[in-house]
């Protein structure tokens, strides 16, 4: 019975109050006193913050109002005694502003743990859920855009948290200030100008930025783009070279950077007149209040500084109403970059366990096959009915044909699939009533295209069983014929292996990857083409390590190359999804049919490489004997180049 669950419908955009509701047990981790008890201390030095700022007015009013009565109105100097009044108001202000700047600082360093250990705990969760999806899904994803998904996510949780705690809040409570300290030292009027202000202020900067999130969305996929294309191409630099393609991927990628640069000019031209209409209205906000406050001088009702005041607190007023623009085009640019993350989450695994099930228990390690179908695609069946069993430590060998879905049977047998129908199981246990963890833990896998770490030799063979000792280690790499390789190294086994292991051949390559895979020592072994990509030469040194490896294992060897299966206590032969033949290979051979014609190909093509290789060889030799003492072999005999004299 089939378990393959359909990926459900993308959810819809996550809006600021759902993204919040899912951020919230982060940002006050349950568990976690002293964190919550940093985010009680933020606020609370957020009020008193605020409370600073807005005295910070009426300090400079104070100031103003005790120069003008120490004057009088007269011109010349004023004596030094009357000077103790204003000093003592620019003291007061002084001190103020630096008690708004202390206290804002430490709540924000109070309040930085809290936000960064919200924005690991979600990038971790993440990361998880990232290696918990199916194979399908990260195959049809590419590495680039993903990696570059997960950190914008990272970086759209920090800003989100950040502003809202750390800016919109405090702008918020400032605001409520502004508004109530202008309609009791004045009247309701200045309120409500400043109301009428903020409002239009507000909307414009609405109406902008839902216009300029479209402009941000290209620039975001065109930035998406070009980095996957130049990871794309980074990471096949051999390829690119071996074809001469240089100016094509230069080409590709300048594509792709050229809708950037168009999306990103886009979004400056549109920030710029976001940032023109904010400055407008607010200037006319401003100008009507000191109007308002010059009419109540003139009638006697306020001081001169009473005029400073009003000017004071909305220049005040103008940096968080700054920051309120910043904050919702930010806030509306971290949802976006952290969309992509919610839908990841979002996202069901493919292959999951059910509940409560038990892990795989391993005794005699058989494994058996029975009435397996599978598609990747309905429309293309790759196995049609397959059943063999491989008996407890023996070795069964599948041959075929490409596309005849060979590899589908061990991509099957790790659950990184599951059949449509039939089942597979390990010693009587369906393999899909089992913990994925248990069953790849009893499986060692060594695959045709050994993809190695960027760290150094340790590590890949370690990888294999991390507690192993160094002892375990040293003796995986000597059971896997590496030992000496690594041993003449400089570094030894701390000699980086570089991207994907390019710094190693294909023989080493194949060695470390047995090597991790002795060491992990798997009661079921999988080869999966192990030797296909090596020349003759090495694949046999690999073939014996592999043969040392799999001796009292349960093992399942898919084979490109016939050689490496003789010895095999069964070999099945697929074609077309089907089992065509199966025996051993003396069996087979007698039978004449489809391995046998295998067979035969495949040594008349290793009889005319042999042939090719002796012919060169003879010509070599024959041409060395002809050739004078210190004569060079070329195409066509050379006159000898006429003597320089100097």
């Amino acid at each position: 019975m089939s378990t393959t669950q359909t990926p459900p419908a993308e959810p819809e955009r996550p809006g600021l109050v759902a993204t919040y509701r899912r951020l919230w047990p982060y940002l006050w981790p349950h568990g976690r006193p002293d964190l919550q008890r940093r985010v009680f201390t933020a606020f609370g030095l957020l009020l008193v913050a605020k409370v600073v700022t807005l005295a910070m007015p009426f300090t400079f009013k104070w100031a103003t109002d005790a120069l003008v009565a120490a004057v009088g109105g007269k011109e010349g100097s004023v004596p030094t005694g009357i000077w103790a009044a204003p000093a003592l108001m620019i003291l007061l202000y002084g001190t103020a502003r630096i008690a708004m700047a202390l206290l804002t600082q430490v709540r924000d360093g109070l309040f930085a743990k809290v936000a960064m250990h919200a924005v690991r705990r979600l990038a971790l969760q993440t990361f998880r859920h990232m290696h918990q999806l199916s194979l399908r899904f990260h195959l049809e994803r590419k590495t680039g855009g993903l990696t570059r998904v997960l950190e914008r996510g990272r970086n759209g949780i920090e800003e989100l948290s950040r502003l809202m705690v750390l800016t919109l809040v405090p702008t918020i409570v400032e605001f409520l200030l502004v508004l109530g300290t202008l309609a009791y030292e004045f009247s309701l009027s200045y309120s409500a100008v400043v109301l009428v202000m903020v409002a239009a202020y507000l909307g414009y900067t609405y109406k902008a930025t839902e216009w300029r999130i479209a402009i941000r969305r290209r620039m975001n996929e065109s930035d998406t783009d070009a980095n996957t294309k130049a990871v794309d191409s980074l990471l096949n630099y051999e390829t690119v070279k071996y074809f001469g393609a240089e100016a094509r991927e230069t080409a590709r990628y300048d594509q792709s950077m050229a809708r950037y640069e168009k999306a990103s000019t886009q979004t400056y031209v549109s920030l710029a007149v976001l940032n023109a209409g904010q400055a407008v209205i607010f200037t006319i906000g401003m100008s009507v209040v000191m109007w308002l406050a010059a009419r109540d001088i003139m009638a006697g009702r306020a001081t001169i500084g009473g005029f400073v005041l009003v000017n004071t607190m909305l220049v005040q007023l103008s940096m968080p109403l700054n920051f309120m623009g910043m904050i919702y085009r930010e806030i509306k640019q971290a949802l976006i970059d952290i969309d992509d993350m919610f839908k990841i989450l979002h996202r069901n695994p493919e292959i999951a366990d059910r509940p409560g099930a038990p892990p795989l228990a391993v005794s005699d390690a058989v494994v058996r096959f029975e009435n397996v179908h599978f598609a990747y695609v309905p429309e293309r069946p790759i196995l049609r009915g397959i059943s063999f069993t491989v008996p407890a430590g023996r070795t069964v060998a599948i041959v075929g044909p490409s596309g005849a879905g060979k590899s589908t049977l061990s991509r099957l047998l790790f659950r990184f699939y599951e059949p449509q129908s039939g089942r597979i199981t390990v010693d009587g246990q369906d393999i899909a009533d089992v913990q994925q963890d248990s069953l790849r833990a009893a499986i060692g896998m060594v695959p045709q295209d050994t993809v190695l770490f960027n760290d150094t030799i340790g590590y890949n063979v370690r990888y294999g069983r991390w507690e192993a000792s160094e002892e375990e280690v040293r003796e995986a790499a000597r059971l896997a014929q590496i030992d000496r390789f690594i041993a003449a190294l400089p570094e030894g086994y701390d000699t980086p292996v570089g991207e994907r292991g390019l710094k190693l051949s294909g023989g080493e390559k194949q060695r470390v990857a047995i090597a991790r895979t002795i060491l992990k020592g798997p009661p079921i072994l999988v080869l999966d083409e192990a030797t296909s990509a090596l020349d003759s030469f090495t694949e046999r040194e690999i073939q014996d390590a592999l043969d040392r490896v799999s001796r009292g294992r349960t093992t399942l060897v898919i084979a490109h190359r016939l050689s490496t299966v003789v010895g095999a206590d069964e070999i099945i032969v697929l074609d077309q999804g089907r089992i065509a033949e199966r025996g051993t290979h003396g069996a087979l051979l007698a039978q004449g049919g489809v391995y046998a014609a295998m067979w035969n190909r495949q040594r008349e093509a290793e009889a005319a490489r042999e042939a090719l290789k002796r012919a060169e060889s003879e010509e070599g030799e024959s041409l060395r004997t002809h050739l004078e003492p210190g004569e060079v072999p070329g195409p066509a005999a050379k006159a000898p180049e006429p003597a320089v004299v100097s």
